[in-house]
């Protein structure tokens, strides 16, 4: 739950404050974005499944956020795309904490109103 108001935070204040990002460091920001997004829901989904460890959060956020970045500087060194590397990991993994987020929620509905839940997709 705390990454979540955390995430609140930072997007109410982000839109009101008026900081303009020059554009050589917007790939870097970008970055940085998606690594923290997929931290918050990585985290959020495991509160949901009661094993969040804020050790593994904050050392995930930070280490996942310096290869992005590092990854970005040395595609932008070489003339090569390698920020779309992070792009497409850190979407796939918001993807799919969602998704299993999704399925911990309803398993959470069903089994609260005594209904059963099959999920064959399920694998948790």
């Amino acid at each position: 739950m705390i990454p979540l108001v955390g995430l609140i935070i930072g997007l109410i204040l982000g839109l009101l404050l008026n900081i303009s990002i020059p554009a050589a460091y917007t790939s870097y920001v970008a970055v940085v974005i998606l690594a923290v997004l997929d931290a918050v829901v990585g985290g959020t989904t495991a509160h949901l499944r009661r094993r969040f460890n804020a050790l593994l959060f904050i050392s995930g956020l930070l280490t996942n956020t310096v290869i992005a970045l590092l990854l970005t500087a040395l595609g932008e060194q070489l003339g090569l795309p390698l920020m779309m590397v992070s792009v497409f990991a850190f979407g796939n993994r918001i993807f799919q904490n969602l998704g299993r987020m999704r399925r911990l929620l309803l398993r959470r509905i069903r089994s609260d109103r005594n209904l059963p839940f099959e999920d064959d997709d399920a694998k948790f």
